[in-house]
């Protein structure tokens, strides 16, 4: 039965809950440190990357620190059910992870550049959990808005992975997909940890360099 389901299990399509034909909260506003757009497209030229590395409210504050980043937002992305809210993401029953969008302008910082942050900045061998948070909105994920993306992605968690092994750790579990569809998060937890300075959202790097 769907409610005895493990929160570090995909829910499938008829599990997973249903969600809505539009948002029912809203985001917009300006980025608190960045002073660019939350809810925006990307400007001609720049690129979007968008990850899930664990708990989003510190990892948003990781990317927007990256020179050449124009703006970031956070949201739910991978997963099934159509514009979900947060408390439905922490069910596990939307399939969605916490994800950081990254707007980037390449001529200031690569994709690469960021899959070197992506990679150096959490622990890609859990599985559905980063720490103590567990579940599957805190699980690995790139996805991927190009197919130059997804073949440098893919690339990138080969060598990655060379360098894990050498540290002693497991596989690498991150999934990288084409992204389907983003879903912006409540405007709370935009740049949460600017509105909320002393707020918990642990970091959990191993310490392995990409390069």
């Amino acid at each position: 039965m769907i409610f005895n389901r493990s929160k570090s299990q995909l829910p499938d399509t008829e599990s997973a809950l249903p969600g809505r034909e539009g948002r029912p909260f809203q985001v917009g506003g300006t980025h608190l440190v960045l002073g660019n757009p939350v809810e925006t497209q990307a400007p001609e030229g720049f690129g979007v990357a968008v990850f899930g590395l664990g708990c989003f409210w510190g990892e948003e504050k990781t990317f927007w620190e990256v020179p050449g980043v124009w703006s970031t937002s956070v949201g739910y992305a991978g997963g099934v059910t159509a514009h979900p809210t947060y408390d439905e993401v922490c069910s596990g029953r939307t399939g969605h992870a916490e994800v950081v969008r990254v707007i980037f302008d390449p001529a200031k910082v690569s994709y690469a550049d960021l899959l070197k942050v992506f990679w150096e900045n959490h622990d890609p061998t859990q599985g559905m959990r980063q720490g103590n948070d567990r579940g599957t909105q805190y699980r690995s994920i790139i996805l991927t808005t190009t197919p130059e993306q997804q073949a440098e992605a893919e690339a990138s968690r080969g060598a990655y992975q060379v360098k894990m092994t050498e540290a002693g750790y497991g596989e690498i579990t991150t999934a990288i997909v084409p992204l389907e569809r983003y879903y912006y998060a409540e405007d709370y937890h935009q740049q949460y940890l600017v509105k909320n300075p002393f707020g918990y959202c642990p970091l959990h790097a191993t310490g392995v360099a990409y390069a």
